[in-house]
């Protein structure tokens, strides 16, 4: 049965996207996903299931949007696409809490990286459906404006290399 990364868009312990890890497991196992393991509590969960990626994207987010009484997006990805973000990061030489993956469900273009406001010290490098940023002095102090993120959802490379190993050890 294959594994998956779902990362959810805007979840949190508190404030407007309260979610629970809890509650997102007892969710997932609701839709019959397997093997069910929350990440930190932001909205990360991998999981097993005999369903294809799409479906389970599906269902994952009318289960949000019936919990949440909203939409939330829903990221799916394979411990293979994780692995291949991983051996392509641009950035694999810095500061992993540092370095960010944006994920989306369309390809990257060059004209995202343009539309990108307020660039400093920041670098920006196109992936497959993710945009790599690496932020020099940090992101508590950066004003970096990427207008694909609100399409998206992102997550140091810390978290996606550990979100990598949970998967492929299921």
């Amino acid at each position: 049965m294959p594994a998956y990364i779902a990362l959810l868009r805007a979840v949190n312990v508190g404030g407007t996207g309260k979610l629970p890890m809890k509650d997102l497991v007892t969710m997932c196992e609701a839709i019959g996903f397997q093997q069910v393991k929350t990440y930190i509590a932001s909205g990360n969960v991998v999981f097993s299931s005999k369903l294809g990626a799409t479906e389970c994207q599906y269902l994952l987010e009318k289960s949000l949007a019936d919990y949440a009484g909203k939409s939330v997006g829903v990221f799916i990805r394979t411990p293979d696409e994780l692995q291949a973000l991983l051996e392509k990061n641009p950035f694999a030489d810095k500061e992993g809490n540092r370095s960010v993956c944006l994920f989306l469900d369309e390809p990257v273009t060059p004209a995202m990286i343009s539309a990108v406001k307020n660039r400093h010290e920041e670098e920006l490098v196109c992936g497959e459906r993710a945009l790599y940023v690496y932020y020099g002095a940090g992101m508590a102090d950066s004003k970096l404006v990427i207008p694909a993120a609100k399409n998206g959802t992102a997550r140091n490379i810390n978290t996606v290399t550990k979100l990598h190993q949970l998967a492929s050890a299921i």
